[in-house]
């Protein structure tokens, strides 16, 4: 790092370029120059929103260039959209990963909740489970599936957190959680994450249908990542994603992937066989705690589709 080098965090990725907020305050676009690469993982974008990087002096047009990557804390990536080998990196050095699901219109299956969970689980980053619209279960059984999976991921350990963007309930138990955190904000598009946001940050709609006019992107619908900081609160800030349809894993061992379903890993101590797949194995402690009501089937559901994921031959490309 040279004398005139600037450091940075990124805040925005336009598609064409990354803004990098400095220090101070000030707002640069830059381009990567060079190649980045996480050792072991080949991703679709060299860098990430929340990565913080080292930018060269602007030349003639007034573009930098990100030269160099800080060291990453930590970082959370999901299966390219194309169903390659790659990985996509959703944010890097995060407090914790919130999942904004929502029980009706539409409906966020156990299997996308449980996968994005795993993937936190393995990339180390804490996860939290919003469950938005909470204001469209009125009747007595939609409040009883509501209760029957918040109940469900609590006993597991994710803190759960219901909530109407609409009506604000809810809303300041989510603004303590995410006080003083670099907190990243995801889920299926729909589930009304762009409301939570509007009203997290005051303003914000203004903005970024600003930034979106000026880009030539869709105002309506988040279409790219970006960091926002929350009002009175320093150290806080969010970072919203897109919505996504699916959320491939990537480069789960297959011995491994129970690891990432807290209740399964306690169970498989008890296994008769230490490299047990909790699948066809005898005296299987996990596929007992299953038959006994244990380990919910939703959630072994989910493993097993995860175990196909990691298959030799599921995603390789046609002849």
């Amino acid at each position: 790092m040279s004398n005139t080098d600037t450091t940075g965090r990124i805040v925005r990725n336009t598609g064409a370029h990354y803004v990098v907020e400095t220090p101070d305050g000030r707002e640069i676009n830059c381009k990567v120059k060079g190649n980045f690469r996480i050792k072991g993982l080949r991703t679709t974008n060299p860098v990430a929103v929340g990565d913080f990087v080292i930018m060269a002096p602007p030349g003639p047009d007034g573009t930098a260039y990100i030269t160099d990557i800080v060291d990453r804390r930590n970082y959370i990536v999901r299966r390219s959209i194309n169903l390659s080998k790659q990985s996509h990196i959703i944010a890097a050095n995060v407090d914790q990963a919130v999942l904004v699901a929502s029980l009706a219109h539409p409906t966020t299956s156990t299997n996308f909740i449980d996968r994005f969970l795993a993937t936190a689980e393995a990339y180390r980053v804490k996860a939290i489970l919003c469950i938005n619209k909470t204001d469209l279960l009125a009747d007595p059984d939609d409040r009883e599936l509501l209760d029957a999976v918040a109940h469900l991921y609590r006993t597991i350990g994710y803190d759960v957190i219901p909530i109407s963007a609409r009506t604000g309930e809810g809303m300041d138990r989510l603004r303590r959680a995410l006080a003083g955190k670099v907190s990243l904000l995801s889920g299926n598009s729909g589930v009304g994450k762009s409301t939570i946001v509007n009203d997290l940050i005051p303003g914000i709609a203004q903005r970024t249908a600003e930034i979106s006019a000026v880009h030539d992107q869709g105002m309506h619908t988040t279409t790219f990542s970006e960091l926002f900081h929350l009002p009175g609160d320093p150290e806080g800030c969010i970072i919203d994603t897109p919505g996504v349809r699916g959320f491939g894993t990537v480069d789960f061992a297959r011995e491994e992937v129970a690891h990432y379903f807290p209740e399964m890993f306690a169970e498989s101590a008890n296994c008769r066989f230490n490299n047990c797949t909790h699948v066809h194995e005898p005296g299987c402690a996990v596929c007992r705690a299953i038959e006994e009501g244990r380990i919910a089937r939703s959630r072994y559901a989910s493993y097993l589709s995860i175990l196909d994921d990691s298959a030799d031959d599921k995603y390789r490309k046609p002849y």
